[in-house]
Formats: C-alpha cells, sequence, structure tokens
C-alpha cells in the first residue's frame, strides 16, 4: 500500500522544525532564553482573555525551533503548525517596502519621486508627497480606515473588496494632516499609495511585482496576495470574541483586498520567517538602499514592537534589554503578528497569534502579556 504524498510532506516539514545545518540532523539544546520565552507563551495562552494559540519561530544561524501553545482551531484542537496559512495584518507592509526599495535599487523608481509624479489623479495636496515619505510615514494622507465612508462600505460588503485606488477614493477629498516629513503618523493610506506608485512606474500589477520582487527571490512559496475572503488550506484560525463573550471564528469573514499592499497578505510561519531574514540580510536591495531605509524617526509600529521603537522606511528598529532587531508588527481580525531580524538577517524571530491584540485591548495586561512574547523571542533569538 503507497503511503499518501501528503504524509512525506509532513514528516519532512516535522524535521525542518528542527533542522541543524550539517550531516546529520539533532535537537538543538534549548538555553535558558528559550525556555523563558516557552513559559511566556505557556502564560499568555493561560489567560482567560488570551488568544486560542500561539507560534514562534527563532532561527539562529542555521538552527531552526519553533514553540507554541493552544490550538490552530478551538473546534477540532488541532496545533498549530509553521507551515499553516494566516493573515499577516501590516507586517505585510514590510513586503510592500521590499517591492519599492528593490525598485529603487534597481533605478527604476527613486525615493524623491512624488505622488503627483505617479498618481496624477489623486488630491492635489497629495502631489508633493515622496515615495520615501510614504514609506516612513511621515506623508501626512489621511488614514482611509478612519474615514466613515470606508467603514460604511466595509461593513456592506466584509467578503468583497474594492480595486485598490478605491481604497484612497474614501479620504480623497482630505487633504494632508501636516506638512510632508515634518511628523511621524500610522496611516495605512501610505502603503496603498506605495503600491499604486510602483504599479505607476512599471505598468505592472502590484501582485506580479510582490511575486518577482519578493516572494520568488526568497523563496516564499505560501505566500499570496488574495483579494477575496478565503485561505489556502491548512491554515491558522483567527477568532474575535463576539457579542456574548464567545469565540467567533473570522478567519474567512473579510476580504483581503480590503487592506492589500497595506495588509492583506496571507503567508505562514515559516514563510513569514524566511522574508524577513531575507528583506533585513539585505537580499532584496543593497547596503546603500538599506543606508535610505535605516533614516529612523520617532514613531511605534501597530501595534507597538518590543523595547524602544523607531521608524524607518517600511521597518521600525527595536531596541530591546536584549539588543536591537529590524522588523514590523501588524494586527487584524483575528490575528496579531510580530517578526524582526538582527542586522545581519542571521537570527531572527517570528510572533503569530489567533486573535487580534493591542495596546488598546481589555484589560491592558492582555497586551503586555503579548508584548512580554515578543521582547522574549527576540532575546530567544540572540541567546
Amino acid at each position: 500500500m503507497r503511503t499518501p504524498a501528503r504524509i512525506f510532506i509532513a514528516l519532512l516539514l516535522s524535521l525542518l522544525v528542527l533542522t541543524i545545518a550539517g550531516p546529520a540532523a539533532a535537537t538543538p539544546t534549548r538555553t535558558a532564553a528559550d525556555h523563558r520565552l516557552q513559559a511566556g507563551i505557556d502564560r499568555l495562552i493561560a489567560r482567560p482573555d488570551g488568544p486560542p494559540g500561539a507560534i514562534v519561530v527563532v532561527q539562529r544561524g542555521g538552527v531552526i525551533q519553533v514553540f507554541r501553545g493552544g490550538v490552530a482551531n478551538i473546534y477540532t484542537a488541532v496545533k498549530m503548525r509553521p507551515w499553516m496559512h494566516m493573515r499577516i495584518a501590516s507586517t505585510a507592509k514590510a513586503y510592500s517596502g521590499g517591492v519599492a526599495l528593490s525598485l529603487v535599487e534597481d533605478g527604476v523608481m527613486s525615493l524623491d519621486d512624488t505622488v503627483g509624479d505617479l498618481l496624477p489623479w489623486t488630491n492635489p495636496d497629495w502631489h508633493r508627497v515622496t515615495l520615501a515619505e510614504a514609506l516612513h510615514h511621515t506623508s501626512g494622507i489621511p488614514d482611509f480606515t478612519g474615514s466613515q465612508d470606508f467603514v460604511d462600505a466595509f461593513i456592506a460588503s466584509p467578503d468583497a473588496a474594492p480595486w485598490p485606488r478605491k481604497l484612497l477614493s474614501y479620504v480623497a477629498d482630505k487633504d494632508l494632516r501636516f506638512d510632508p516629513g515634518t511628523k511621524y503618523e500610522y496611516s495605512n493610506s501610505d502603503n496603498i499609495v506605495v503600491g499604486l506608485m510602483a504599479k505607476a512606474a512599471t505598468g505592472m500589477k502590484y501582485e506580479r511585482l510582490l511575486a518577482d520582487r519578493v516572494t520568488t527571490p526568497l523563496n516564499l512559496r505560501r505566500t499570496s496576495l488574495p483579494r477575496g475572503a478565503e485561505l489556502p488550506v491548512p491554515f491558522i484560525h483567527g477568532y474575535q470574541t463576539g457579542d456574548h463573550g464567545e469565540l467567533e471564528d473570522v478567519t474567512e469573514a473579510i476580504a483581503g483586498g480590503w487592506a492589500w499592499a497595506s495588509g492583506g497578505i496571507v503567508s505562514t510561519p515559516f514563510d513569514q520567517n524566511r522574508f524577513i531574514r531575507g528583506y533585513v540580510g539585505r537580499r532584496l536591495f543593497g547596503s546603500a538602499t538599506q543606508g535610505a531605509q535605516f533614516h529612523f524617526v520617532d514613531g511605534g509600529s501597530e501595534p507597538t514592537g518590543p523595547g524602544h521603537n523607531t521608524a524607518g522606511l517600511a521597518i521600525f528598529r527595536y531596541r530591546t534589554r536584549c539588543g536591537v532587531v529590524y522588523g514590523h508588527t501588524g494586527n487584524t481580525f483575528g490575528f496579531t503578528q510580530f517578526f524582526a531580524a538582527t542586522r545581519s538577517g542571521n537570527r531572527s524571530a517570528v510572533v503569530a497569534v489567533n486573535r487580534q491584540i493591542t495596546q488598546d485591548s481589555k484589560p491592558p495586561e492582555l497586551f503586555r502579556a503579548l508584548r512580554q512574547v515578543f521582547t522574549l523571542a527576540v532575546c530567544s533569538a540572540r541567546s
């Protein structure tokens, strides 16, 4: 009797979880930092208001370890697995940074290109905003997700999204909130602008650019940007608390197109790890472009990352008690994400939980427990 192919695949993936470079695979010895990380995950999951599950991927050189707690599906009790698909929320903004900065590296775009140069159909007051300012969240362009028109449209059709250009139309009549470059203000509109500028500069759809310039070079085989609400299987289920306190499965309730280049990507913990190592490790662009990217100003990611946050171009610097790493966070219905790597890309950490948790979550201890896991993941990666 022939063994099904999926069993072979599952066995191979399980071996990858504990891979050590060299002729023989061995189980890595867990450090004290690793044990503290697992304890932090356990505490988060044990909270009555905690997420159903959490998974952390840590890589030190060629050694990958996976830490987890809870479940990916509260009905089947399936465990969190690093090859399961999930919504990566605003960590997708780093991917749009990868697209744009690789185009800058190749001379197709310039950080000084303006919205007026490439998107002349937008509000004339936006035309002076540069690509760098959009990537930096110093553009002043209003956040479309704060528009009542957007909220009304979203509520009317959560599982069918409009085309990306329509997302900006919800704030098209709003002038800049401040002079570009004078202030940091996180805005989901910025990365819609970045995606549309890349499309205008190349004549290619953003989805194609994402594949050509990010997912294919970094071998991200389970990463995609769907317009609809369905996720590829297998996937981690995302949950929110309902009106009566019960957990509701919101995994496929919302079309990815509502966030597009700002947060619509679907990936896996393993692919997220591979991405952040390549992104920070300069596999998509060189040191000169990264030097421009690493111009940091006061500003935090959403939700706040570990340690002290400062903002670069589609990346954040996190100064933690265990050292400096570079990455991004994100949250959306049912999911909260964090990833980061050291500047060499040699050490990295990915954290994913299947519930939306932010600094505004109640009680505040919940977010503090999650943020502690972010920090413990960094400490494990750097141990």
